[in-house]
This record gives C-alpha cells, sequence and structure tokens, in this order.
C-alpha cells in the first residue's frame, strides 16, 4: 500500500491566532485507506470546528500529548512552520523525530524562521515547503499557496474597509455625492486578483501594478486601471508565470511609479511576492507620510518579510494617522473554507511524495527542487541559501 508502516502525525498549530489544521477527516480517511496511521492531536481541529470524533470515525487515532505523536510520527503535516512552543519550553523542531519529514509553509527566506531550519538540519530532518510548489499544471492539485492566496486576497480588502475612515462606494447623500475610495493594488497574482475583485464589489475605485504584462491584463479584465510601468519581460517573468526578483535599480524605479499612487490612495494592499525569496520593498516611509489621515495599508506579504519597509509582524498600528496592517496569517481568519482547501491541497501532495512506504527527494523533479528545503543535514533550498547570504 502507498503509505504502508509510514505513521503521519497532525499537530494543534501553535502560533496565536492560527485555527487551521493540517487535514480534515476527508483527507485522515484517504491517508487511512492508503496504509497510514495517523495520529491527530487533541483539540487540533477545534478552531476549524472540527471536533476529535469526526477525526477518529475516519481512522485517526486521538492524542493527547503532542510529545507522543512527535516520538512516533515519520511525517508530520503542520499548516505553518516550526517554532519555539511555550508549553513545552522548547522549538517545535527540536521534538521531531530525528529523519523525519515535515510537509509546512516553512516560508524560508523570512529571517524569523531561519533558527527553525538551521535546527531542523542539523536533525536531518527533511523540510518540504508547500510555499514553494511550482505554477505548473501537474502541480495545480497541491498548490496550498494558491489557495491561501485567494483567501488572504479577499481578507485583506475586508482588514482595510474595518480600518478605514471613510465610505468605501460613492454614496448619494443629502450634502452631495461622497466620491469612492481610491485602492491600490500592488502586485496582481492570485491574492491581488482577489483583493481587485473584493474592492470592486464594494464600490472602490481600484489601481493596480505588476511588472508582468499578464498579471496587468488580468487586473484590468476585473475592471481594475493599471499603472504603467514599462519593464523587459525577461526581466519580470519567470517560470510559471512567477514574478523574478528585480535587479536594485529596477525596484527604485517602480518606487518613484509607485510614490504619487500611494499619495492619492485611501487603501494600499501589498501582495507582491516572489516565490521562496524575501518580498521586495516596495513601500518606504517618505511615501507613507504623503498619505492622507485615515488610510489604510495591508501588507498581504508580511510572512515573507512585507513589502512596506514599516510592517511589523504580527501588528496594525498607527503611524501618524495611517493604519498599518502587518496581520500574520491572514488565511486562518476564514478557518473553515481555509482549512478544506489547504488539507486537500497538502494531501494532493503527500500523494506525490510518497510512494511504495518512501518519500521522494529527487530534486532533478521540478516540483520536489522548488519546495524541499532541508535534507541530509544541510539546507538547500536556493532562496533560503541567498536570504541566509549563503549563495
Amino acid at each position: 500500500m502507498q503509505f504502508d508502516k509510514i505513521i503521519i502525525g497532525i499537530p494543534c498549530e501553535i502560533m496565536p491566532g492560527e485555527k487551521r489544521v493540517a487535514a480534515t477527516p476527508d483527507t485522515v480517511a484517504k491517508m487511512v485507506a492508503g496504509g497510514a496511521r495517523v495520529l491527530v492531536e487533541a483539540g487540533a481541529g477545534t478552531g476549524a470546528y472540527i471536533d476529535d470524533e469526526a477525526f477518529k470515525e475516519k481512522g485517526a487515532e486521538i492524542i493527547t500529548d503532542v510529545r507522543d505523536i512527535y516520538n512516533q510520527a515519520n511525517i508530520i503535516l503542520k499548516v505553518k512552520e516550526p517554532r519555539h512552543h511555550d508549553r513545552l519550553g522548547r522549538h517545535e523542531a527540536e521534538l521531531f523525530p530525528e529523519n523525519a519529514v515535515i510537509i509546512s509553509f516553512l516560508h524560508p527566506a523570512h529571517s524569523v524562521n531561519h533558527e527553525g531550519l538551521e535546527i531542523l538540519a542539523k536533525r536531518g530532518i527533511t523540510g518540504f515547503t508547500l510555499d514553494g510548489i511550482p505554477r505548473i499544471s501537474r502541480a495545480q492539485r497541491m498548490d496550498s499557496l494558491t489557495s491561501m492566496s485567494t483567501v488572504a486576497g479577499y481578507k485583506a480588502v475586508i482588514f482595510a474597509a474595518n480600518n478605514l475612515g471613510r465610505f468605501i462606494p460613492m454614496m448619494p447623500t443629502s450634502f452631495g455625492i461622497i466620491n469612492p475610495a481610491q485602492f491600490l493594488i500592488v502586485g496582481t497574482g492570485v491574492a491581488g486578483l482577489q483583493s481587485i475583485a473584493t474592492a470592486k464589489r464594494l464600490g472602490a475605485k481600484v489601481k493596480t501594478l505588476d511588472i508582468r504584462p499578464e498579471a496587468n491584463e488580468q487586473a484590468r479584465s476585473l475592471g481594475a486601471e493599471s499603472v504603467e510601468f514599462d519593464i523587459p519581460r525577461e526581466l519580470a517573468l519567470g517560470e510559471g508565470g512567477y514574478a523574478l526578483r528585480l535587479p536594485e535599480e529596477w525596484y527604485e524605479k517602480e518606487r518613484e511609479i509607485l510614490a504619487p499612487q500611494v499619495e492619492q490612495s485611501d487603501a494600499v494592499i501589498l501582495s507582491a511576492l516572489i516565490p521562496g525569496e524575501v518580498a521586495p520593498k516596495l513601500i518606504d516611509e517618505p511615501m507613507i507620510r504623503t498619505m492622507k489621515k485615515g488610510s489604510v495599508i495591508v501588507d498581504v506579504a508580511v510572512d515573507q518579510g512585507g513589502n512596506c519597509t514599516l510592517t511589523r509582524c504580527g501588528e496594525e498600528f498607527d503611524y501618524e494617522g495611517v493604519t498599518i496592517s502587518g496581520i500574520m496569517n491572514i488565511p486562518a481568519t476564514l478557518p473553515i473554507d481555509a482549512t478544506n482547501m489547504f488539507a486537500q491541497s497538502t494531501f494532493n501532495f503527500l500523494d506525490y511524495l510518497v510512494e511504495d512506504g518512501a518519500v521522494k527527494t529527487d530534486s532533478s523533479d521540478e516540483i520536489i527542487q522548488s519546495t524541499l528545503v532541508t535534507h541530509g543535514g544541510r539546507i538547500v533550498h536556493r532562496g533560503t541559501l541567498e536570504a541566509m547570504g549563503r549563495e
């Protein structure tokens, strides 16, 4: 059987505010049918409104002490990267079995996660990051990043609306017409496109900027006005339609073009990402100082370092009358749908990786090469090594 002799562990997520879980009763049933033992920590699904009994009915074993999971599991499925476990007084990466496998959003390029990666590597743990799934046709069913980006793009606009000091749609009143709010969306990948659609539904006037021609076409198809930024195609567009990291002089040009747009905007949604790398800094303090008081910036790219130089990871704060939101784990705020999407795509990735009870690590495979972060006692992920100054 495919998962024969494999023990899969599903622990509770310990990141504050994280309500998702890495499996659902449906995906547990598929693992068990494939021959796996599945160990689920008691209460792991509570935040997503899945009770222990629902997991148990599909063949999972409910474990009250997570250390019993870590002592037995060959493969650990998590939503978010390992971090310090306050209750147990140790880093999660220190608790995993040596030579185990972890599949999760490791966000390996972000400096806050480098300590955990070093521990994983030192202990011989093979780590796969779900934010590295390449955008190719055979990987679509495994693409957790796309599904979570859909959630993040939608909810980012809701956050902006909640913090904005004015109406979003045009409002006829007895005192005259109130003009619609101006939204600027930087980066029109999946999250950005969902932000456009949501902002338009709320009645906003939307402008966008992306370095990729196809992304701009998609933004215009949703009714947004794209800001012109002429850049050589070969500099901007990578495999699978993802953006490439630009030379610094081009980021300087992009910031120059963005500056007047930021000044005119009531809300700025930032979602410009480079897969597996630190997010580019596109909005700086001088730009923010030009914004109208009561305006909002929502930095969706915060999990990879953020697009705004003032963003504080995990915080919303006021900067001279402008709200800057660096809320991490935005998809966790819609835990029901986000969990269902995440768990299914994660199972599809697991299904691809495991063959006859063994996990494939052949980096000549494009999907494995893009997602493999730690293996054989080393950090092997190119974007991570670059972020750590080792390449």
